[in-house]
C-alpha cells in the first residue's frame, strides 16, 4: 500500500508545474537553482517543526514556486 500525501498530486502534475517553471524562467539554470534553494530552506523548516513530511522538499518547492507563478495574488505586493 502506497502512502498518499494530503497534496494528491501525480508525477505528470508534477512534471508540467516543472515545465511551466522552466519555460517561464528567462534562465533554466537560474530556476534549477532558485528551486534547489528553496527545497534546501524548506528542509530545515521541516526538520525544526514537527510538521508532516511526507512530500519530498524538492516537489514542494516545484507545487510552491509553480502555484506563485500562476497565482500571483498569493505573494501579496513587496
Amino acid at each position: 500500500m502506497l502512502k498518499r500525501s494530503k497534496f494528491e498530486t501525480t508525477q505528470t502534475q508534477i512534471m508540467h508545474r516543472a515545465e511551466d517553471l522552466i519555460s517561464a524562467a528567462s534562465n533554466r539554470y537560474r530556476i534549477t537553482v532558485q528551486v534547489a534553494n528553496r527545497a534546501k530552506r524548506r528542509r530545515y523548516e521541516d526538520f525544526e517543526s514537527s510538521e508532516d513530511i511526507m512530500m519530498k522538499p524538492v516537489l514542494r518547492a516545484i507545487i510552491e514556486m509553480s502555484d506563485e507563478l500562476t497565482q500571483p495574488e498569493i505573494i501579496g505586493e513587496m
